[in-house]
């Protein structure tokens, strides 16, 4: 099954546009964790089963298992969460973005060495630093377009010819590169009027939204500008506030309990607004 179709699948056999975000820091480890070779995988794998039946999307971002010299870890876990849980999709974030030959050997990266089923791509370098990944048809690329940091401004909001840098950005994916019906775009929660406009320039495009959470993103208020018709069409991520959520919310409760409690409440405040 490719990614677009496992996407769909997931957004109905689990009700949910929640999508999990792995970025494991050792130094948030619970004590048990700490000291052990494996602290990463065993940290990510249980926060991974305690809420696979309530995403349709996990999203490792490989800086933070790279810097600690845990690759190893980063393809166990995909291979744990392709084994154990088929079906949920696995997006690397990674963010590549270089020319077309150097593209290939991320590609190969993501899609072969990890197996991942989508990775997030920067299209400033244009269409020839892209095709590359498309080229992996049963695979997902998602490029950004309207980013959640504070700075993603200085860019994404210049104008060229009387539209916005990231709309155009919206328009190219949607009309011109997305070729295999493969591509989403990334579009902030902290931008609802910006995640709008883009909902309304790549029609039912899959959207992966971060920002809610940690960051601050109002959950009604991007379900109400980035849905779908159908009331699906995005990927809703949070990372810390849920991988973390017993270290923030409640010490004595395990990490993985209380992580699954954070995402089902994530999950069902998503549902409730969409709905």
């Amino acid at each position: 099954m490719n990614f677009t179709a496992s996407l769909q699948s997931a957004w109905t056999k689990n009700d949910s546009l929640l999508c999990v975000g792995l970025d494991p820091d050792p130094a948030k480890f619970p004590a048990a964790l700490k000291g052990r070779d494996d602290a990463i995988f065993e940290f990510c794998r249980a926060i991974v089963d305690a809420t696979a039946d309530l995403v349709c999307a996990f999203k490792p971002q490989i800086a933070y298992f790279a810097a600690e010299r845990a690759e190893d870890q980063l393809e166990a876990l995909i291979r744990h969460i392709h084994d154990r849980h088929p079906g949920i999709p696995v997006i690397l974030d990674a963010k590549r973005g270089d020319i077309g030959s150097t593209a290939e050997q991320y590609a190969r990266e993501a899609f072969e060495r990890y197996d991942a089923d989508a990775l997030t791509v920067n299209p400033y370098m244009g269409f020839d630093s892209i095709e590359p990944y498309l080229a992996h048809k049963d695979r997902g690329v998602i490029i950004l377009c309207r980013t959640s940091n504070a700075g993603g401004s200085d860019l994404q909001f210049l104008e060229s010819g009387g539209r916005k840098l990231y709309q155009h950005v919206a328009e190219l994916v949607a009309t011109k590169w997305n070729t295999g019906g493969q591509c989403a775009l990334v579009v902030g929660a902290t931008f609802p009027a910006e995640l709008a406009e883009v909902r309304r320039i790549a029609g039912d495009m899959p959207l992966l939204v971060p920002g809610i959470g940690a960051q601050g993103g109002d959950i009604a208020a991007i379900v109400s500008a980035g849905r779908t018709a159908a009331g699906t069409g995005m990927m809703i991520n949070s990372s810390r506030a849920i991988l973390y959520a017993a270290t923030d919310k409640n010490a004595g409760e395990d990490f993985a309990s209380a992580a699954r409690r954070t995402a089902q409440e994530t999950r069902d405040a998503i549902n409730t607004c969409r709905r």
